[in-house]
């Protein structure tokens, strides 16, 4: 059950969003989709997924990748390192996981794009919050949900 090339493949979304994982294969509400595995770390890096306070899972390879949505149509599972789809994923869809489900602390805070009717605006793990940035002369308070 690890990723494999004929189902996923990690390329270019757009400028700004950068390099997501693209599934190449359909998949069904609630089925599982991969098993991550990685090298464990103690910091916080771009591509970790927290398994939990002070030890994450590096995956450059595939789920480093994972695009963030406020409404996602996966799941992770850091104990049992699974990925599980929460809604149909159709052959050339990305996976979008929401970064605060496994996150405590982003590697970077951002303003979200997503355009669900259900995005937060600004991205932040699931103990921190914006409210240091609001100082910062480009960030827009508006935007922060």
């Amino acid at each position: 059950m690890y990723p494999r090339a004929c189902d996923f493949q990690v390329v270019r979304k757009d400028d700004n969003a950068g390099l997501g994982v693209l599934s190449h294969r359909h998949f069904y509400a609630g089925e599982l989709l991969a098993i991550m595995h990685g090298k464990i770390v103690t910091e916080i890096r771009q591509h970790t997924l927290q398994i939990e306070p002070g030890k994450h899972m590096l995956d450059k390879y595939f789920a480093g990748y994972f695009l963030h949505s406020c409404e996602p149509n996966i799941s992770l599972d850091m104990l049992s390192n699974t990925v599980t789809s929460l809604k149909e994923i159709k052959p050339g869809q990305f996976l979008y996981m929401d970064y605060a489900q496994t996150e405590s602390v982003l590697f970077k805070q951002f303003f979200c794009g997503c355009d669900s009717t259900k995005c937060r605006g600004w991205i932040t793990g699931k103990d921190e919050s914006p409210v240091a940035l609001l100082a910062a002369p480009d960030v827009d308070a508006t935007k922060i949900g």
